[in-house]
């Protein structure tokens, strides 16, 4: 097998990366799925008439991954290689509306975005293919695009017999920002200009998480080494960001299943997580912390003292507050065996972060693919083998105190301040390949950058831990009342503007 082999956030030569035919390609492919890795990339890359494919797959157990490509000539066909790896399904139909090449045999192939960019610009989202069942008892419920709630659009098509769901089709493409393309019209890698603001704004609630993957990959391209002290603050950063969406996330599973106790405490409680990350660096969400080359604002001894009182009473409280719900009969017969995902199904159709975890299918970048300050203070992962909304919650209580844990960890452990927050960038590397991975609080964020032989970015791709999990999502309600679909959808918590990029 000619795969070339690299790692998070280390740059390759494009001449290096093996152009197969499209017949070993997906052989490969198929082998290597076979040995337990796992798809984390899968994109095109179109100059003239012809596109290249790049297939970036990880080895979790030995932090390899492994890049190969080929190229094929537009309006052409290809064997579809999710009949043997499920897990490459959405991928294969974004490319295919991307590009219009065809997999054939490809078991679920309809629009994935309809953005503007698309091969086919006669598709309409108002005519997309819902699959559709037969029978006197079964009937139709629509919900979205427009919702109740202040959120972002998406329809819900779910076939019922009875309050049973038999079926769910998960609709997305409604917004299109077109973000990949803005960061290649918008960056000036050789004169400096880098496009933070943009990557901050690919998921709202994952600022931290995005700005990490694409400063990452734009340092690994310069050859730019961040400081020890820059890197600790950029993993409190992150995981204070995981600790903030976490307790957001527990208060709305509990109002979700009428228990008014947690849901108030737990959102008074985020309120503390957040406002720490305000005191940090001026903003709530995090924006303008993370810069290429390190970051904006600094944690002095002082804000320590104080974010460590915060901490604490985090701690405490989340503590108290989990092991109450948790222990409740009434809460336990909401969640335990509700919209299961099992282990088998999670692996096969390529599960990413806390919601795979709590299906037993553990995979975690931080552990797997470390990078920044994880490489010296390890993350161990944590799994649960039940799958269902007890777990995706349990999970959650459980990694807050994880992260609580490692923030006083580098706070014990933070560099002397004497060290540069922000280093300057080096040339920027021509005819380049690098993967940047960061565990995002909802799993594995992947920046994949390809540069040209003047080092100006070609290709910028972008996969939001949701591209893997809508689909979990549309599995897990199966069998279920309709009455539980929000408490499951919240129990995957998965972002809209993620996936329509």
């Amino acid at each position: 097998m000619k795969w070339v082999v690299t790692k998070n956030n280390k740059p390759l030569e494009i001449k290096n990366i093996p152009e197969l035919s499209i017949r070993d390609f997906r052989q490969d492919i198929i082998a290597l799925a076979k040995q337990k890795m796992r798809v984390v990339s899968f994109f095109g890359l179109r100059k003239d008439n012809a596109v290249t494919i790049y297939c970036v797959m990880a080895d979790d157990e030995t932090s390899r991954l492994f890049v190969a490509s080929s190229k094929l000539n537009l309006n052409t066909t290809y064997d579809s290689i999710s009949q043997s790896v499920p897990a490459f399904s959405m991928f294969e139909r974004e490319f295919y509306e991307e590009f219009g090449i065809l997999p054939e045999n490809h078991p679920w192939l309809k629009p994935v975005r309809y953005s503007a960019g698309r091969f086919d610009k006669s598709a309409k989202i108002e005519e997309y293919p819902f699959f559709t069942m037969d029978g006197e008892e079964i009937h139709q419920v629509a919900v979205g695009p427009v919702h109740a709630g202040i959120i972002e659009p998406g329809h819900f098509r779910f076939m019922c017999c009875g309050e049973n769901i038999c079926h769910l089709e998960i609709q997305l493409g409604y917004q299109h920002r077109d973000i990949e393309s803005l960061i290649l019209k918008r960056n000036d890698f050789n004169k400096k200009k880098f496009n933070m603001h943009l990557a901050e704004s690919i998921a709202g609630d994952t600022s931290i998480g995005h700005a990490l993957a694409y400063a990452g990959a734009v340092e690994a391209l310069s050859n730019c080494v961040v400081s020890r002290r820059a890197e600790s603050i950029r993993a409190i950063a992150l995981e204070l960001e995981r600790i903030g969406i976490h307790i957001g996330d527990l208060g709305a599973i509990s109002n979700d299943i009428g228990y008014l106790m947690g849901n108030a405490v737990f959102g008074a409680t985020r309120t503390l997580a957040i406002n720490s990350m305000l005191a940090i660096c001026g903003s709530r969400f995090g924006r303008g912390l993370i810069k290429v080359g390190g970051v904006a604002f600094d944690i002095d001894t002082e804000l320590m003292k104080s974010l460590s009182k915060t901490f604490r009473k985090i701690d405490h409280d989340v503590t108290l507050m989990g092991e109450t719900m948790l222990s409740q009969a009434t809460v336990l017969s909401r969640l335990e065996t509700t919209g299961i995902v099992d282990k088998h199904t999670a692996s096969e159709i390529g599960m990413a972060g806390l919601s795979a975890r709590a299906s037993g299918y553990s995979i975690d970048v931080r552990a797997d693919h470390p990078f920044g300050i994880y490489k010296y203070y390890p993350i161990y992962k944590t799994s649960i083998d039940n799958g269902d909304v007890f777990a995706r919650t349990y999970l959650r209580y459980v990694e807050i105190g994880n992260s609580i844990k490692f923030i006083f960890e580098q706070f014990d452990n933070l560099p002397e301040n004497n060290t540069p927050l922000l280093n300057a960038t080096g040339e920027f590397a021509g005819d380049s390949f690098v993967v940047s991975l960061v565990e995002g609080w909802r799993g594995e964020i992947a920046h994949c950058a390809i540069t040209d032989a003047d080092g100006n970015l070609i290709r910028y791709k972008i996969k939001d831990p949701s591209f893997n999990n809508w689909f979990a999502l549309a599995l897990a309600v199966r069998n279920n009342g309709i009455s539980d679909f929000p408490l499951c959808n919240k129990s995957f918590n998965l972002s809209y503007c993620g996936f329509d990029l």
